[in-house]
């Protein structure tokens, strides 16, 4: 709904006209842009149900996430390129050995029951990391083991790193949780404790209540925090609702119980599409779908060379894949560095989709087709010295990826490659193949999510290719060299030369084969306005602008100059 004020214009003799409404306006009349202004309320559907609202405990649950990024906020967030900014803290600085990091909070912080931010919530909320008994990701659990959290006075706090880290900087926008309310609460307590069906934030929205449906939870309603720190939202309340898929989300999208649609699948792209007032947001996703080639299969030595690895690059048309498989939701890949990303190289291009130049590389490397074969026959393969280019390509067993592994099938037959696929449960390709380095091709995804600094080491370095995730088995000393120099070096500038280095290098030797980089979509009605998304590190990241968005505007008619004399 719009306020429109329109100005009166005051005859002489005290007659007073009222003009609205004004249909026949000249063109040159001058109107004001729509102001925003404050109030309504934005609900959305999301896709899943509620679990713990506390950012120690939402890494598993979606729909948790979600409604935390509103509640809570930590030291810092990161930007669209992924550089961190401030949040909770003003200002940072770090050691000349990138040892010891300084954050300085802001004096006008406050919880939502008005109590201010101090040090003590920073350490409190690093400390349920650091319990042997938090419930969390293994890796993060050890890595805050090592490091030291040190209290200066109210407002500043230190964390000493045993040894530096230049990715340090992902583990601090985690959301801080009060210490003045849970003093005391240890870690295994933490996940049973009421505070997580009523929290208290710092967030732009505060907790207001639940939606209850024939006495059960059906929804979660905040309230814009007044006090806030930031920018106040201009909407009043947001609202949010469960549903079990993102069909019935659509369904209640239709039905006007909801303003928005958490996350848009492939099943209802195209319904979504043919919805006029319906506004469809994409971003890529921190993803990347690839191929590992195991470059230390011996039963498949051509694997290590390069001119082969190129060619079956070469021969696959990734467009088409994304087209066809993923319906237009996605970008082709580079390299392992996400366009968005502060460490990309603008000079890098992806591998051109040329079955012929693919031909043609084989060709030099000296595998040969049979003299009179015939495309799509079983007898166009290549050989060398009588081996035949031939392997065996894993891949999950779902309709996406077997989609995409038939699409490789094909466009390798095509330039004589001839590929058995094998289809597995994701979780015993991982365990069962990758880890131990029993594959000879697999194509799977790399799960960026929430790690906003790219940080390549643990994917091509070549201290992990025996036990580590370089399942590829990897090794080339420049590129250990610069990721090395990468994770110590604290200046982003230095970094991005470094990482620079590093995707021209990976380009030429193709130690594995990127494929795309999915995105993220989410739909909102046409009547909310001021949304703008950018490149998202988690599907929370969506309301990263959430305060600039609005439902009301109010329209000004500024008076035209009189010219009469």
């Amino acid at each position: 709904m719009r306020h429109i004020r329109w100005q009166l214009l005051i005859a002489i003799g005290g007659l007073i006209l009222v003009v609205g409404l004004l249909l026949g306006q000249s063109p040159d009349s001058d109107s004001a842009a729509p102001q925003p202004v404050r109030g309504g309320t934005y609900s959305e559907a999301l896709v899943g149900s509620l679990g713990r609202l506390n950012p120690v405990l939402d890494y598993a649950n979606q729909a948790d996430r979600d409604v935390d990024r509103l509640l809570f906020s930590g030291l810092v967030r990161f930007d669209s390129r992924g550089l961190p900014t401030p949040d909770l803290a003003e200002g940072w600085s770090v050691s000349a050995d990138a040892t010891l990091y300084t954050f300085n909070l802001r004096a006008n912080a406050v919880w939502h029951d008005g109590e201010p931010v101090t040090t003590d919530d920073v350490i409190y909320t690093f400390s349920k990391l650091q319990d042997p008994a938090y419930p969390g990701p293994v890796d993060v659990a050890q890595m805050w083991q090592q490091i030291q959290v040190i209290r200066l006075d109210s407002r500043t706090v230190q964390f000493q790193l045993p040894e530096p880290f230049a990715p340090f900087f992902d583990y601090l926008s985690l959301g801080l949780l009060p210490d003045h309310l849970l003093r005391g609460v240890s870690a295994a307590d933490l996940a049973d404790h009421p505070y997580n069906l009523e929290p208290i934030g710092t967030g732009p929205f505060r907790f207001e209540g639940y939606l209850l449906e024939d006495g059960e939870v059906r929804g979660v309603r905040l309230a814009a925090f007044e006090d806030y720190y930031g920018e106040t939202p201009y909407l009043d309340r947001v609202e949010f609702r469960y549903y079990s898929d993102e069909r019935a989300a659509l369904q209640a999208y239709r039905a006007s119980e909801v303003l928005g649609i958490s996350s848009v699948a492939d099943e209802i792209l195209a319904d979504v599409l043919e919805i006029p007032n319906l506004n469809l947001h994409t971003a890529p996703l921190p993803r990347l779908t690839l191929v590992f080639l195991n470059l230390r299969n011996q039963e498949r030595p051509f694997l290590t060379e390069k001119k082969v690895r190129q060619a079956l690059l070469l021969a696959v048309n990734r467009q088409w894949i994304i087209d066809q498989v993923l319906g237009g939701q996605g970008t082709v890949a580079a390299g392992p560095i996400l366009p968005s990303s502060w460490a990309f190289s603008e000079g890098i291009e992806p591998w051109p989709f040329s079955p012929e130049q693919a031909g043609a590389l084989l060709d030099e490397a000296g595998w040969v087709l049979p003299a009179g074969a015939t495309p799509g026959t079983a007898e166009y393969v290549r050989t060398n010295e009588d081996v035949p280019l031939a392997f065996e390509l894993l891949h999950p067993d779902d309709s996406r990826h077997t989609q995409i592994a038939q699409a490789l099938q094909a466009s390798w037959a095509a330039i004589g490659a001839q590929v058995t696929l094998v289809p597995l449960d994701a979780q015993e390709l991982l365990d069962a193949r990758l880890d131990p380095r029993d594959y000879e091709a697999a194509l799977t995804d790399l799960n960026l999510t929430r790690s906003p600094d790219p940080d390549p080491y643990p994917f091509w370095h070549d201290s992990q290719a025996e036990t580590g995730q370089n399942y590829a088995g990897f090794e080339d000393r420049n590129i250990s060299i610069w990721l090395e120099q990468a994770r110590i070096t604290p200046d982003f500038a230095e970094r991005a030369h470094l990482y620079q280095s590093f995707q021209h290098r990976f380009r030429d030797q193709v130690p594995a084969l990127p494929l795309f980089h999915p995105v993220y979509s989410f739909a909102i009605d046409s009547s909310v306005q001021g949304v703008t998304m950018g490149p998202v590190l988690d599907p929370s990241d969506r309301f990263a602008s959430i305060t600039s968005w609005y439902l009301l505007v109010r329209r000004d008619l500024e008076r035209v100059p009189d010219a009469t004399p």
